[in-house]
């Protein structure tokens, strides 16, 4: 299985003609790399804002709206390219005023099948920005999405870094992580969680990111990050737990080969079975006692 994970920029588009254009353009990029798997990051659609103008891409509130709205017709574009080039894709998340789960919208992304089917993952743990700027909240539980590739989860951005939803997500073979980081340092903790995960279930996690500045957003104005694969440091895989990794803030895919059987593999013989020993901390007082020493 090949995958190709994103380092994106998003551009002030002129009309939704452009999007489609480059969106094609990627797509059909990784496809001809021989990609089966493409992941784009989180609120990589903001830039769909941009087809209502400026002031409304700048406006959070509206830019929301905007974006929203016109999800149903790039989710048929995605559709279409998923059909046309025989691949899997994670589009970029965005936010959805979804009416069964209440008035504020939730942070969505979508999974394409290559047969036309699609399905959905929603954020589940809003960042201070989002809960206490922009209003976007937690959506739908987590989904494990079988496919020709095996069992595939998502853990959004911050999701990544609660090891509970990681927990929730162990029959995964592939945890794909899409990110959407201000600095460095959010870039970092992002990494940290997906390489934690990937260790923790004896998995591989893929980790996209969005990258540039943007003059047009309060919300997503500055980027930082690359696109990374990563696969417990254990039999079959790099010692690093590295599979692949872009350059800092260079946009483009990062490409990754995954044999899904070496999953299999450590997780009955590693040199360590996390996956399977996760249980016996729940025999034990986690909680450390306090003890004054000198």
């Amino acid at each position: 299985m090949k995958i190709a994970t994103a380092a994106y920029p998003m551009d002030f588009l002129e009309s939704m003609r452009a999007y489609e254009s480059k969106l094609r353009h990627w797509v059909d990029d990784a496809a001809g790399n021989g990609a089966d798997l493409l992941v784009f990051p989180e609120y990589g659609a903001m830039e769909l804002a941009t087809l209502s103008g400026r002031d409304v891409a700048l406006d959070l509130e509206a830019s929301l709206h905007a974006v929203s709205d016109v999800l149903p017709e790039v989710d048929a574009l995605h559709t279409q390219l998923a059909q046309e080039f025989g691949v899997y894709i994670l589009a970029a998340s965005a936010p959805v005023f979804d009416a069964s789960l209440g008035a504020r919208p939730v942070n969505r992304a979508r999974f394409f099948a290559p047969d036309g089917d699609m399905g959905h993952q929603d954020k589940q743990i809003m960042t201070r920005f989002e809960r206490e700027e922009w209003g976007v909240v937690g959506g739908g539980p987590l989904t494990l999405f079988e496919t020709r590739f095996g069992r595939i989860g998502i853990l959004i951005c911050y999701d990544s870094e609660f090891p509970l939803l990681g927990r929730a997500l162990a029959e995964a073979d592939l945890i794909m992580v899409p990110s959407c980081t201000e600095a460095l340092a959010g870039y970092s903790r992002v990494r940290i969680g997906a390489m934690a995960r990937a260790l923790e279930n004896q998995c591989v996690t893929v980790m996209s990111s969005t990258v540039g500045a943007n003059d047009w957003s309060h919300s997503v104005e500055e980027n930082t990050g690359m696109g990374g694969i990563f696969g417990p440091p254990d039999t079959g895989f790099p010692p690093t737990g590295v599979i692949a990794e872009g350059h800092l803030n260079t946009p483009g895919w990062t490409y990754g080969e995954v044999h899904l059987e070496r999953i299999a593999h450590v997780r009955t013989d590693g040199v360590v079975l996390n996956r399977s020993h996760w249980g016996e901390q729940s025999g034990r007082d986690v909680i450390a006692a306090a003890r004054k020493l000198g």
